[in-house]
């Protein structure tokens, strides 16, 4: 059975306003204060994910413009900057010391996450940053505690918050039936050899999980190189991960490297008392509450469901709300120190693999760097 009955996205709620694309003209959001972005980065998820939400966010009534972007790829930042009328640099100071913007959007490789979120902070500046946060604990603790001293909204990319069964999920565990969870277990398969298992791939579960059911105490982890994965820098293909959490609840994370991406990649569950929820692959929702009753199922109706991917996959959310923060309007959904404890639970994960044995949380981040650099064999 699919049903609706869990909620209605900006999109349903049109069509009941027989506005069925969500086009007309609406007035609260047009007479928002524009906002200026600059965005550092203009490869895959920019141009795939980033820039077509915040068309989409234009499309609503949105006061929002992408007035410069920087890349040291000339042929992606002038299609960028013909697309949608940016101005393309090659160098990210300079864009900050040239450009009037309100806030930076940080889409870099991984290892310039850290200096570039960092230049905007120190500019004052708004930064949303892809994950992870920074690819070191220590970086990530200079980032919020310079946030925090300054009090300059920092956000990661937690795009799978804003995703509808996610929020539905979050819903029904705050407010029941599957309040008080005792027990949490999911998974997450990636099969794409350029990409690494923690760092880039299951780091969104672990904010996922942090989502649904609050800070970490202790990670026990057990991993293997089953198959001899020969990725540069990484020790594990396959890994179990066993978690305790501060509500008194107990989980576990079961990644692969070597499984197949999309057939499928992601569950997560969710246990309370004669009620429990599972998310499949970000798509679909089934809530189970009565015993003898049917399940519950929320999911679209491809192609039909009037609701485009940038929605769908959080990312229009997220930048939305971005936005209504900068203007001063809106609290994250991702707080400051978010991006650090995902970042936290991957450094828990290795360095629990690394000991054998089960590792308690908070971590000291310059150890726990020193250590996975060991582990990881980067020295």
């Amino acid at each position: 059975m699919t049903n609706n009955t869990f909620g209605h996205t900006s999109y349903e709620k049109a069509f009941n306003q027989l506005d069925v694309y969500g086009v007309a003209y609406d007035e609260a959001r047009a007479s928002r204060r524009p906002v200026k972005l600059g965005i550092i980065g203009a490869g895959g998820v920019v141009q795939s994910k980033h820039l077509p939400a915040i068309w989409r966010l234009k499309t609503l009534w949105e006061p929002v413009e992408v007035v410069a972007t920087v890349s040291l790829d000339e042929r992606a930042n002038q299609k960028v900057a013909a697309m949608y009328g940016s101005r393309p640099y090659s160098d990210a100071l300079t864009m900050l010391e040239n450009e009037e913007i309100d806030g930076v959007i940080v889409a870099t490789p991984d290892e310039h996450h850290f200096e570039m979120a960092l230049a905007c902070l120190e500019c004052d500046l708004p930064v949303l940053v892809e994950k992870p946060l920074t690819r070191k604990l220590s970086d990530a603790q200079i980032l919020c505690r310079t946030a925090d001293e300054h009090n300059i909204p920092l956000m990661t990319v937690a795009n799978k918050r804003w995703s509808p069964p996610y929020r539905f999920a979050k819903k029904f565990i705050s407010e029941g039936p599957v309040n008080d969870p005792a027990l949490y277990a999911a998974k997450f398969n990636l099969g794409y050899d350029y990409v690494w298992l923690l760092e880039q791939g299951t780091i969104h579960l672990f904010d996922i999980t942090r989502y649904l059911m609050g800070a970490v105490t202790q990670v026990h982890a057990i991993g293997v190189n089953k198959y001899d994965r020969n990725t540069v820098g990484y020790r594990i293909d396959n890994v179990v991960i066993s978690l305790q959490f501060e509500s008194g609840a107990v989980g576990s994370i079961t990644g692969s490297a070597t499984a197949l991406s999309f057939k499928p990649w992601e569950r997560v569950e969710v246990y309370g008392n004669k009620a429990w929820l599972a998310v499949e692959d970000q798509h679909e929702l089934i809530l189970y509450d009565d015993e003898l009753g049917p399940a519950k199922h929320w999911k679209p109706v491809i192609p039909n469901t009037l609701m485009f991917d940038e929605e769908f996959a959080g990312f229009m959310g997220m930048i939305d709300n971005f936005l209504q923060v900068i203007r001063g309007q809106e609290a994250p959904l991702v707080k400051t120190w978010d991006g650090y404890h995902a970042l936290e639970l991957i450094a828990a994960t290795h360095l629990s693999m690394n000991r054998g044995e089960a590792v308690s949380l908070p971590l000291e981040p310059s150890s726990a760097d020193a250590e996975m650099s060991v582990w990881l064999g980067n020295t």
